[in-house]
């Protein structure tokens, strides 16, 4: 199993209201959590299952910044690049007025990465 526990995550290849994304897992054994924030998206959380291979199951709940409330469920299937960060392929289904469903790809994000300035400028939000 993948320990998910303190990666951080974005978004590749998105819209420019994802594009600005950051998501940070936990995990305890097979349960995952996490909190995203960025782009459109003031706040963002998910909590599922890690399995044996990796294979991450969830559901979401973002409020973007006008105001909208979204929910979904996601699958994510990991695969290791060359430089032995994860990329995830998601396969997303949302709920509600603007059901949609997808596949999207996050990237992991290096320890060293501006991604720990990105948490304090959205607390300052």
């Amino acid at each position: 199993m993948i320990d998910y526990n303190g990666r951080r995550f974005r978004p590749v290849g998105a819209d420019h209201g994802e594009s600005g994304r950051v998501a940070q897992y936990r995990q305890r054994g097979n349960l995952l959590w996490g909190e995203f924030s960025g782009g459109d998206a003031r706040r963002g959380t998910l909590t599922g299952l890690c399995g044996p291979d990796g294979e991450l199951e969830f559901a979401y709940c973002v409020v973007l910044s006008d105001g909208e409330v979204v929910s979904g469920r996601c699958r994510s299937t990991p695969a290791t690049l060359p430089d032995g960060r994860i990329r995830l392929a998601e396969t997303w289904e949302r709920y509600g007025p603007h059901a949609a469903s997808g596949v999207s790809y996050l990237e992991e994000i290096e320890a060293d990465s501006d991604a720990a300035d990105h948490d304090e400028r959205q607390e300052r939000r």
